[in-house]
């Protein structure tokens, strides 16, 4: 025995005990792991497969999954009003659903009431009601000056 080297002692080996085989399973967790990390490199299979897997997904999903991405309807407020700048004026046209039809002070009041939520105190300098061919009031043009 040269120095150095360590001793061998047989004495104490159990030369009856039969080998355990283990499963595999470590070897399988293992590449789960590295693919959940995504710890490869480019240009692997391993990557390539990875790539696949995601493309695969994005394209197909939609055929099978329903993520209620639809686009919402929209329906305009029957009281929609549209503003259009002119000058120092603001130009409101408020459609005739949302005025009931009066003298002209109730109808300016009416007016009034539906631009100023959206525009702040304002005061109307004129407005005029647009009619369609039959003479049926469409829509009110508010010339519109802000206080």
């Amino acid at each position: 025995m040269l120095q150095g080297e360590p001793a061998i002692k047989a004495d104490s080996a159990e030369l009856n005990k039969p080998a355990t085989v283990q499963a595999p399973v470590g070897g399988v967790w293992r590449t789960i792991r590295s693919f959940i990390l995504w710890s490869h490199e480019r240009g692997t299979i391993q990557y390539d497969v990875m790539v696949t897997l995601i493309l695969l997904f994005v394209f197909f999903s939609p055929r099978f999954i329903n993520f209620n991405d639809q686009p919402v309807e929209r329906n305009p407020h029957p009281t929609a009003v549209r503003v259009y700048p002119m000058g120092k004026e603001l130009v409101y046209e408020v459609d005739a659903v949302a005025v009931q039809p009066g003298d002209d002070s109730a109808v300016q009041a009416q007016l009034l009431r539906v631009i100023e939520p959206i525009s702040g105190e304002t005061s109307i300098s004129r407005y005029e009601a647009i009619k369609d061919k039959k003479g049926k009031v469409l829509s009110y043009k508010v010339w519109v000056t802000r206080e």
